[in-house]
């Protein structure tokens, strides 16, 4: 049986450490490199979906921070506000699904986009598709999940995905608690 020296063990070790070490120099400088972009891309996912979800808005207010972790903006078309825009998570299947919801000043939903989720391919991640989202378009309120119906105040569930489609109706519903704040406060206050 051969005897196991030092270098035997030595040289394959720092040679192992050198390549971690380029390895992660190199990941640390891709990431300085790429992290603006990256937030940029953020920010324009962000305005644009903010014109899709509530599209009579020809302007939008600087975001503002609620208590209970829900952002928005008041959506302007010239002096007129028309609507808010309002960012909430809940969560989902495979981790926080957000969600970015468009409210006329009646609370009707004008629109919705999800802005990032973890969820199931072919299944959960289904929530991006234009046919569900147009179920929430119209309506206003508490909203429930129904698997077979999309009438009144339910919003029919996509198939095999019951979780992922509760997780959008919580957000879009902690978007409608969030409008009768502001309302009740422009109101009250």
């Amino acid at each position: 049986m051969k005897k196991i020296n030092a270098k035997d063990i030595i040289i394959p070790a720092v040679a192992l450490l050198l390549i971690c070490l380029v390895a992660t120099t190199l990941l640390a400088l891709t990431n300085n490199v790429t992290a603006e972009k990256i937030s940029e891309n953020s920010v324009q996912k962000e305005n644009t979906s903010r014109t899709v979800v509530l599209p009579q808005a020809k302007e939008f207010s600087e975001v503002a921070e609620l208590e209970n972790g829900v952002s928005y903006c008041t959506g302007k078309d010239g002096a007129e506000e028309v609507g808010f825009v309002f960012t909430s998570k809940a969560k989902g299947y495979g981790g926080d699904v957000t969600v970015m919801t468009g409210m006329d000043m009646d609370g009707v939903i004008t629109g919705i986009e999800i802005l990032s989720h973890d969820e199931t391919p072919g299944l959960g991640a289904n929530s991006t598709k234009p046919e569900f989202k147009e179920r929430f378009k119209g309506k206003s309120g508490e909203l429930a999940v129904n698997k077979t119906s999309n009438e009144g105040q339910s919003v029919q569930a996509i198939t095999a995905a019951t979780i992922t489609s509760k997780a959008v109706v919580s957000a879009v519903n902690a978007a409608s608690k969030a409008f009768e704040q502001i309302k009740g406060g422009a109101v009250n206050g």
